[in-house]
């Protein structure tokens, strides 16, 4: 490839390779978030639904099953914020990064 007097290089337009690792192991804490989101909001409707002998190690008070609940609820909003985020951008398109008024045809 010839380059240019200008210091112009037209490979550095083109992804370097597969570099989504980052985002992979994001997007597998994300799940492990929600997962654990979805667990806590079980457990403090379970509280709150009057079945505390499954929570032997939890607070077992209305107000520890509404807290549970909660932050159950908050961990789960968080993970699939952010799954959906890595996803994302692990989907963005690898093509050359050039303005899309570039590809316009003129008549």
């Amino acid at each position: 490839m010839k380059l240019s007097d200008d210091g112009f290089d037209a490979r550095r337009l083109r992804p370097k390779g597969s570099k989504h690792w980052g985002m992979r192991f994001g997007a597998a804490l994300a799940a492990v978030l929600a997962t654990l989101g979805v667990l806590l909001s079980m457990a403090g409707a379970a509280n709150l639904l009057g079945h505390p002998p499954a929570l032997e190690g939890l607070d077992t008070t209305t107000t520890g099953g509404a807290i549970l609940l909660a932050v159950g609820l908050v961990v789960l909003y968080l993970g699939v914020a952010l799954w959906r985020r890595c996803r994302r951008r692990m989907r963005r398109s690898a093509e050359l990064a050039m303005a899309p008024g570039l590809m316009k045809k003129h008549d």
